[in-house]
């Protein structure tokens, strides 16, 4: 058996060779787990706050369709829509639910801070606490109308008898609190209908004339 000198230059006995072998067969092991990728193995839930063929989904496929092959362990990527409530589902579920193991990640509505402002009681998140990641665009706020609406201009939403109805997901999204805001700077007054499933919906409700405008980023 090989002989382990201390720092005093004298023999160790069998306890401490015990031990320098422990340290040794752990301080190895670190070095094999440093070198195994985290990520590797394992798969990460992309939960999109909206549904299928919104914005916010086709950004998130088209995250997770890149986003494996560039981190190390080269992850998969399964993409889980939660629309319901405009997306508030899914950040209560991210924040309260998901195990925060870095294996969890979503692409939700930023606008959902409001609602947490506003004390909405279904929130269960604190918005500060969520690590954000990067954004997948910037865009501009926008609303659109119906072209046989009666309202041609913002005067004419300011003095309509009856209110343009817009159509929106929930509390808290570009739907809601665009016109709110219009509301509060201009004096213009909106009627929201609110539980939509998404854009698309929304559109297709404007088709149809339920509501003839919508705001969205």
């Amino acid at each position: 058996m090989a002989t382990y000198l201390g720092r005093s230059g004298q023999k160790e006995g069998p306890v401490m060779q015990k031990t320098i072998l422990l340290l040794i067969s752990l301080w190895l092991s670190t070095e094999v787990q440093a070198q195994t990728p985290f990520y590797q193995g394992k798969t990460i839930t992309l939960i999109v706050g909206s549904g299928a063929g919104t914005a916010y989904d086709i950004y998130a496929r088209l995250l997770g369709s890149y986003v494996g092959k560039h981190l190390p362990g080269n992850p998969s990527v399964v993409v889980q829509n939660m629309p319901a409530a405009g997306g508030m589902v899914a950040a209560n579920f991210v924040y309260g639910v998901a195990k925060p193991d870095g294996l969890t990640i979503a692409s939700i509505n930023p606008a959902h801070y409001f609602n947490q402002l506003q004390g909405n009681k279904e929130v269960k998140f604190d918005w500060p606490k969520f690590t954000w990641i990067a954004s997948s665009d910037k865009s501009e706020h926008m609303l659109y109308m119906r072209t046989d609406a009666p309202y041609k201009t913002i005067q004419d939403v300011r003095k309509a008898a009856e209110p343009p109805k817009c159509g929106a997901t929930g509390t808290g999204t570009s739907g809601h609190y665009v016109p709110r805001m219009l509301e509060e700077t201009l004096g213009t007054k909106f009627n929201i209908v609110t539980g939509y499933a998404g854009g698309n919906e929304i559109d297709l409700a404007t088709e149809r004339n339920e509501v003839v405008c919508r705001a969205f980023t």
